[in-house]
């Protein structure tokens, strides 16, 4: 019996000195913070229309649009620059004015972008789905910018053209697509800002006519021959020879050249491939 209330008495002792110190060790760490900004998230611009709310504060919920000097007016606060700021770096910039201001003790501030308006590139030439695209994460980047505007058409180019500012100097960057997949390519995968514009040309073609299955317009590929090309057509009908292949060249000059090409000589833009008939 004695020994039974001995234990029960260190039972207890032992569940007093646990609640007593563990709120303690509690209170000496720090909360994680809720309003970390993300590292790719989208900054506020001039022209988007954002909603401000503070929780349980009805009166404070605000919908507007960014003026093009980047800044709002809020109740109680009034003139605020918000243009260029983070989502959440602007929620923090409120529920701070509101605090120091005893205006809300503890306010719980949010912001939503309604519209994207300010910060927006546009992708032109030849894509499936040319227009104007907001930038809603601070790393989009070319390939993305690509892909919201549904990739390169069928006769869409390899090569592509982005132009913009950097640093308040015109920027203009030519990009090989298919470089941008291979070792490395990250790198080359540029991060794409307000005001850019992608431009997708048509992919360069070559000509064939004469004596071969089907004469016209061929898409040129990377590094096409003369056999590529033919094949292509449909190859040689029965009255071409591959002695009577001619590529007719425009030089720098303008003036056309015509040559006598082997069959791995290798194509350019605008070369047109005659076949002559055979005499024999």
């Amino acid at each position: 019996m004695k020994h039974t209330f001995q234990s029960a008495l260190l039972t207890a002792i032992a569940t007093v000195t646990f609640c007593s110190v563990v709120p303690s060790a509690l209170a000496q760490t720090p909360p994680a913070s809720s309003t970390a900004p993300a590292a790719n998230e989208y900054k506020i611009g001039a022209g988007d229309v954002v909603r401000i709310s503070v929780y349980q504060n009805p009166d404070l919920t605000l919908e507007t649009r960014i003026t093009e000097a980047g800044i709002v007016t809020y109740p109680l606060l009034g003139t605020i620059r918000l243009g260029g700021l983070g989502v959440t770096a602007a929620e923090k910039l409120i529920g701070d004015g509101l605090r120091n201001g005893n205006f809300v003790k503890q306010p719980q501030v949010t912001i939503v972008v309604l519209q994207v308006r300010g910060n927006q590139a546009s992708v032109l030439g030849q894509v499936n789905r040319p227009g104007r695209f907001p930038i809603e994460v601070a790393d989009m980047r070319l390939t993305d910018l690509l892909a919201t505007a549904g990739g390169a058409a069928v006769n869409g180019s390899d090569m592509v053209v982005l132009s913009g500012t950097r640093n308040g100097a015109p920027y203009r960057l030519e990009v090989d697509l298919p470089t941008l997949f291979g070792p490395g390519g990250r790198d080359k995968d540029v991060l794409i800002q307000n005001g850019d514009t992608l431009w997708v040309s048509r992919q360069p073609l070559i000509f064939i006519y004469g004596e071969v299955q089907r004469p016209g317009a061929v898409r040129l590929e990377r590094d096409m021959t003369v056999m590529q090309a033919l094949a292509t057509g449909g190859g040689l009908n029965l009255r071409g020879t591959e002695r009577g292949i001619r590529v007719h060249r425009k030089g720098t000059d303008g003036k056309v050249q015509v040559l006598q090409p082997k069959m791995d000589d290798t194509l350019l833009e605008g070369d047109v491939v005659f076949v002559q008939e055979s005499l024999f």
